[in-house]
C-alpha cells in the first residue's frame, strides 16, 4: 500500500525558511510526478510545486523564486524548501505522488507564518 508522510511543518516568522519533507513508502510503481499542494483556511487546495519524471518543475506564481521542490529517488523522498516566507503562505501542505495507478496523498503538515 502506497503511503506518504509529510514532516517539517510548524511556526515560522515572516521572512524565515522551512523545509518540508515527504517520505513515500510501499511503492513499486514508476513515479510520474511528485508535488506539493497547500490549502489555506477557507480556500481551495492549490498546486504549489511539481517535479516530473522528465526532470521538469513548475511552481505557482506566488512562490516562484522563493520555494524549491526537489526529490531523492534513492530515499523515496520529496522536499519543499521554502524561503522568504510570508503570512499568506500559512496553510496545510500536502505531498502527492502520481503513479500509473493514480494519485496518492499524505495527510498534510501545517505551516504557520506569523510573528
Amino acid at each position: 500500500q502506497v503511503q506518504l508522510v509529510e514532516s517539517g511543518g510548524g511556526l515560522v516568522q515572516p521572512g524565515g525558511s522551512q523545509r518540508l519533507n515527504c517520505t513515500v513508502s510501499g511503492n513499486n510503481w514508476r513515479v510520474i510526478a511528485m508535488a506539493w499542494y497547500r490549502q489555506a483556511p477557507d480556500k481551495e487546495r492549490e498546486l504549489v510545486a511539481i517535479t516530473r519524471s522528465d526532470g521538469t518543475t513548475n511552481y505557482t506564481d506566488s512562490v516562484k523564486g522563493r520555494f524549491t521542490i526537489s526529490r531523492d529517488n534513492a530515499k523515496n523522498m520529496v522536499y519543499l524548501q521554502m524561503n522568504s516566507l510570508r503570512p499568506e503562505d500559512t496553510a496545510v501542505y500536502y505531498c502527492s505522488v502520481r503513479l500509473v495507478l493514480g494519485d496518492y496523498w499524505g495527510k498534510g503538515t501545517l505551516v504557520t507564518v506569523s510573528s
